[in-house]
């Protein structure tokens, strides 16, 4: 990864993949900012996204979350979109343009362990959409965005951190940067 315009680490995946814990450590780690697309959806809409899917339905939801996403001109920033966002052609487009994609993939058992109740969370569920529906619905679309995909199986949050880390080289990149 060289530090120019495309300085910035989208980390993709189903909700409860770690993108939000596994993105405020890594930036902290590499001196980033981190940005939480989720947060920033909320903060712009004023209320919470289940509100946003339960008040206006999912394809206005999925439009506003493009819109936001779109728009971000993040730099050196680790950032964590919402798992809907592979919908979002234009988002995630624009996220190719400014960054390294890396899709935390996590297995579909331990995807339905973590999240209990989707509908609660704010996950764009169609209706009579189960969660492996769902999941088997995304994981291609994670696959094809991703410019690297990094196995959480059997990984811990530290584990997962260092091998994006290594994988991106940004040690080198860092030491060279401090000098």
């Amino acid at each position: 990864m060289r530090m120019n315009k495309k300085n910035n680490i989208i980390l993709i995946g189903m909700p409860t993949s770690g993108k939000s814990t596994i993105g405020v450590v890594l930036a902290k780690k590499i001196g980033f900012d981190f940005i939480d697309t989720d947060l920033l959806i909320q903060k712009e809409e004023n209320r919470l996204l289940s509100e946003i899917i339960e008040e206006e339905g999912i394809e206005a939801f999925l439009s506003i979350e493009n819109r936001v996403n779109k728009n971000i001109q993040g730099e050196q920033s680790v950032i964590a979109p919402g798992g809907s966002v592979v919908y979002c052609q234009e988002a995630m487009e624009h996220f190719k343009k400014i960054g390294t994609i890396i899709y935390l993939e996590v297995p579909y058992y331990e995807i339905e362990k973590r999240l209990a109740n989707a509908k609660n969370r704010g996950v764009v569920l169609k209706e009579n959409q189960s969660l492996k529906d769902l999941y088997e619905e995304r994981v291609p679309l994670f696959k094809r965005y991703a410019n690297m995909i990094i196995n959480e199986e059997n990984l811990e949050i530290s584990e997962t951190i260092e091998e994006i880390i290594e994988r991106l080289n940004i040690t080198e990149i860092l030491r060279k940067s401090n000098r």
